[in-house]
């Protein structure tokens, strides 16, 4: 897909100082700087019949709420100094708040009613709008904080209308509903004849849960389901976004009875994160999990994809120097983290989602963003340089001995990343 629009004029100045930037610090990277940070603006947005804007993930022609906003979030702070941006902007978020009143526990949306090659999955609900209805704790913290960014970076209160203020109502009310989901929640899922990580057991309603004060989430920001469904990286995101919803529902909508309900429920969650999910490791001492069920269970590793443990500073969740979220950095860096490869190429996470061996060009990123070593930095950023296969795209993940065995040619959220991270150094 080509845009169906001029590229904003701020956004196509940034890209070649950008590129020109990176020329000087890091010449291996600079034929990427460009081309990655225009990928999102240039092939992946379009300009709907109603004037709202639809963003595609790159090669799956489909808005997934996550990813849009993560792909739109290095152009945000240009947005003050250009209208034509700010549009686009303006359109993408009344575009999330229908497709979340259109139904919250989806994941990925069309832009018109064509169905879905998941249309089969079992489900209380599928409408030919919906791509995919895996509920996943990340998109609608995604929106939330779509919005915010914006809002912070323009103050344009026109942005708030009805739907988007019942947007934000019916994102925290389905993370109130989901705090006891056995009790609370119809919320169920089954997709047959696929491997375990795309269905959910026990009749599609997950693994057993107690109360911990956490946000319930069916599946991962891979889309690969939860094994305990408590997703820590997912719950700090949404603790992170209740707390930024408070702030918009006293300061730009008003509502104060909706204003204290983000506010205890994100010291809930926080509450719920810091009391179960962690545990004392015999090698690094208090970690992080990364999915328990408060009743004892809990998963060790790290997912490339974000929110993960690694992007814990990055979401906002605790400072790089934080103690607990160092030991956490220390395990998931390291081989006790079943899904932390070394190779030949490079060394880094994967994902249960693209299986052994595969390391995500995102999680190189998102290392760089969260550390405070610069031999570190350096140390990726050479990766990153070395494993792109020689087309200066980034990729959803790489084998970790042979850079041109890789998964996803146009991957415009890995692409966004990178440029964001460029541009932050």
């Amino acid at each position: 897909m080509q845009a169906v629009f001029s590229v904003p004029d701020a956004v196509l100045r940034f890209a070649e100082a950008l590129e020109q930037k990176t020329k000087r610090t890091f010449p291996a990277l600079a034929p990427a700087a460009k081309q990655c940070y225009l990928n999102t603006i240039e092939t992946t947005v379009k300009r709907c019949d109603n004037g709202d804007y639809f963003v595609i993930t790159g090669d799956i022609p489909a808005l997934w709420l996550r990813d849009s906003a993560a792909q739109l979030r290095p152009y945000m702070p240009l947005c003050r100094e250009d209208e034509a941006l700010s549009e686009i902007m303006r359109g993408v978020i009344r575009r999330h708040a229908y497709y979340v009143g259109l139904d919250a526990y989806a994941n990925a949306f069309n832009e018109n009613p064509t169905g879905s090659p998941h249309s089969e999955d079992e489900t209380d609900r599928y409408s030919d709008l919906i791509w995919e209805r895996k509920y996943e704790v990340d998109s609608l913290c995604a929106s939330v904080l779509l919005l915010t960014d914006y809002f912070d970076a323009t103050g344009d209160r026109s942005v708030f209308d009805g739907a988007v203020c019942a947007m934000l109502r019916t994102i925290a009310d389905t993370f109130i509903r989901e705090q006891r989901h056995a009790e609370n929640s119809s919320y169920f899922f089954r997709r047959r004849n696929v491997g375990e990580t795309d269905t959910m057991p026990n009749g599609g309603m997950g693994n057993p849960v107690g109360y911990t004060g956490m946000t319930w989430s069916g599946f991962r920001p891979s889309d690969d389901r939860c094994v305990y469904n408590y997703l820590i990286p997912a719950n700090m995101m949404a603790a992170v976004a209740m707390k930024k919803a408070a702030v918009l529902f006293s300061e730009a909508i008003g509502d104060a009875q909706y204003a204290e309900k983000c506010a205890v429920l994100e010291k809930e969650i926080r509450d719920g994160v810091e009391r179960f999910g962690t545990v004392d490791h015999p090698v690094f001492g208090r970690i992080y999990a990364y999915e328990t069920d408060g009743l004892g269970n809990h998963l060790l590793m790290d997912d490339a994809n974000s929110p993960s443990l690694l992007a814990i500073p990055y979401i906002g969740y605790a400072e790089k120097d934080d103690p607990v979220y160092r030991n956490t950095r220390a395990f998931i860096l390291s081989e006790h983290n079943p899904w932390y490869f070394k190779g030949k190429a490079a060394s880094g996470i994967g994902s249960p989602h693209t299986g052994p061996d595969k390391i995500w060009h995102i999680s190189l990123v998102m290392q760089i963003l969260t550390s405070t070593d610069e031999a570190e930095k350096q140390a990726c950023l050479e990766m990153l340089a070395g494993t792109h296969a020689d087309t200066y795209f980034m990729h959803e993940s790489f084998n970790k001995d042979d850079p041109s065995d890789y998964t996803r040619s146009w991957f415009a959220w890995a692409n966004a990343l990178f440029a964001q991270m460029l541009a932050s150094l």
